[in-house]
């Protein structure tokens, strides 16, 4: 079969086939449907790991999500996150009338039609996305949320023309440039290491032919992955947080507090200065990101006073709290979490839904909280300076 988004490959007396897809192209779902019932493969591997899969393939997935625990387990950002990347996808899949991961929906129906395994070959989503973000620092967190939630606002429409140009790697490379300029981590987890991770997957999964179904960006690494061998178990490891962000976590909060009390001790004026700028500025900017996420006032009011406490804490966040007010104030129903796949297809549906206004209201808190430390904590220095020079 000759097409340029198909590869072949023999590998240590296997052949294994590579389909390059765009995940909302129709003409993918139709090169995946084509290929396995012309290869008749052993195996079937898609570019999915479980909970994806699982995403895709239950429509009632949403109604066990228990909102409170994935605030207390600090997970709502990583949550949001996810969503807002989904309704990106979704968008563009809605403009050419196909379900979004429809290839990868196909190579799971094909497979079953010729009697094939089935492989989920890809690394864990929360794995990805934790390595991620213990990577790239808070200003690079806070640059990348506010960059998503832009994208929300964006309505990006994109010919058939330009997707199959997307299969073809010209947009995907470029987009991957620039986005690498930004972000220069982002790239190397979200693509190189999953590269790493699918080769060897594709390479260690049962039977003499493989067929496997793939976002046409990893093809090139893959192809190249596939000659070497990788380390799952390190490719799968969450790194714990670094004994050097530890300690500057804690460090900060114990200097905040010694240059009050410092100052205090001299000018009580001037630490009483210092204690109202640091209480003014974190529960104002932390209130303001919860009113910006339109929640309740007693949420706004939470962000206020438990921001210039759980700035000092590096276990505590103001976001949790205001999000755990808005969640049992305004208590998600079970067609809230039956909506979200619709309504993260629109901004409106994003603040409308109770679920992910939630998060809204748990990732604007933070984002204020942590803007107002920064200039509760100048304003501190400030006084500090003033007092002693």
């Amino acid at each position: 079969m000759t097409n340029e988004n198909i590869h072949y490959i023999e590998l240590d007396g296997k052949q294994i086939i590579l389909i390059g897809t765009a995940h909302v192209s129709p003409k993918s779902v139709d090169d995946v449907k084509e290929v396995i019932q012309a290869e008749h493969p052993d195996t079937v591997c898609i570019e999915l790991c479980e909970s994806r899969y699982q995403n895709i393939s239950d429509n009632d997935r949403w109604k066990n999500t228990n909102i409170t625990k994935i605030i207390k387990d600090g997970q709502a950002l990583l949550l949001l996150v996810n969503l807002i990347l989904s309704s990106y996808q979704k968008r563009l899949a809605q403009q050419f009338n196909i379900k979004p991961g429809q290839e990868m929906l196909q190579g799971i129906a094909s497979a079953k039609e010729v009697g094939a395994e089935l492989c989920l070959a890809d690394r864990d989503i929360q794995t990805t996305m934790m390595r991620l973000w213990r990577s790239i620092g808070l200003w690079g967190k806070m640059k990348l949320f506010f960059q998503l939630i832009i994208s929300m606002f964006i309505d990006e429409e994109i010919s058939e023309q330009e997707m199959e140009k997307m299969k073809s790697g010209d947009m995907l490379s470029s987009a991957l440039e620039d986005l690498a300029q930004s972000f220069p981590h982002i790239k190397s987890i979200l693509i190189d290491e999953r590269d790493q991770y699918l080769a060897q997957k594709i390479k260690e999964t049962a039977g003499d032919k493989v067929v496997a179904v793939l976002g046409a960006g990893h093809i090139p690494g893959i192809k190249k992955e596939l000659a070497q061998e990788h380390d799952m178990a390190k490719l799968s490891l969450v790194p714990p947080p670094s004994k050097v962000t530890k300690t500057v976590a804690w460090a900060i909060p114990v200097l905040i507090l010694a240059l009050i009390i410092s100052t205090f001790s001299v000018d009580k004026a001037a630490g009483i200065d210092q204690m109202a700028a640091w209480i003014i500025w974190n529960g104002s900017l932390s209130a303001l990101g919860a009113l910006l996420a339109f929640a309740h006032p007693f949420a706004i009011l939470t962000a206020f006073v438990v921001s210039p406490i759980s700035s000092l804490n590096p276990l505590l966040a103001a976001g949790w709290f205001a999000g755990l007010t808005e969640a049992i104030i305004r208590k998600p129903k079970v067609e809230d979490f039956e909506n979200i796949a619709e309504d993260i297809n629109s901004v409106r549906g994003f603040w409308n839904n109770k679920v992910t206004h939630i998060l809204l209201v748990v990732a604007l808190a933070n984002v204020g909280s942590s803007l107002g430390a920064m200039f509760g904590g100048i304003e501190v220095v400030r006084h500090f300076i003033n007092t002693f020079v």
